[in-house]
């Protein structure tokens, strides 16, 4: 594929922003000329952004009508996050196999990661970087791929969900409570704090954070 120009780039991170804070709500229809006259750029990367976000699950196009975003469902978003759920269990369920050394190893890691974010975006963006690490720390690569696939629809399905400062300093607190409980060799614990924190992000968005299955806990 190839790279996406400068200009093309802006237009994709501002549209992609402004869906995740909820100024282009679910089912909202957007058109190329919106998107250019609020950035003062042309069409054609405009154009180029709306189909790397259609890639991305963010958008659905429609010729000569524009670009809807894609709404997610309730049930749709507990899909998601019980996905998320199996795919981190298994970094953890791996990470245990190797033993305590390197459970402690990925929790300094994480909790390092653990810092204050000044606006949604690092809050975003600081939650991807902790939970993709998470993941990588198992070492298997189609696994981590598929995580950084489901990322985008985990985005989709919480952007309903505005972050404000509480949910930021929850999302913390649970991020940080997982590496200290990595720190100490106790993948039980962390699985189950996993659980807990999927399940919180979930009932922020609307739906039931209980009704998530959770995986057989590490011996």
């Amino acid at each position: 594929m190839a790279q996406a120009t400068p200009t093309a780039e802006r237009a994709y991170e501002h549209v992609k922003d402004l869906i995740l804070d909820g100024t282009y709500g679910s089912g909202e229809l957007l058109s190329e000329g919106q998107v250019a006259a609020e950035l003062g750029i042309s069409r054609t990367p405009v154009r180029e952004a709306f189909l790397r976000l259609r890639s991305d699950g963010f958008l659905e196009l429609y010729p000569k009508r524009g670009a809807l975003v894609v709404p997610v469902s309730l049930g749709e978003g507990r899909d998601i996050m019980q996905a998320r759920l199996l795919l981190e269990s298994y970094a953890l369920d791996t990470l245990a196999a190797r033993g305590p050394e390197a459970l402690r190893r990925v929790g300094d890691d994480l909790a390092a990661r653990c810092g204050p974010a000044a606006t949604p975006r690092e809050a975003r963006d600081a939650g991807h970087a902790y939970h993709a690490a998470l993941v990588a720390a198992a070492g298997n690569r189609t696994v981590t791929g598929l995580f950084e696939t489901l990322w985008h629809q985990h985005q989709r399905f919480t952007a309903a969900a505005l972050i404000g400062r509480q949910e930021v300093a929850e999302d913390t607190a649970e991020h940080l409570a997982l590496a200290r409980a990595l720190q100490h060799g106790d993948a039980a614990g962390a699985k189950d704090l996993l659980h807990r924190h999927i399940g919180s992000i979930l009932r922020r968005a609307g739906a039931d954070g209980d009704s998530l299955a959770l995986p057989d806990r590490v011996a």
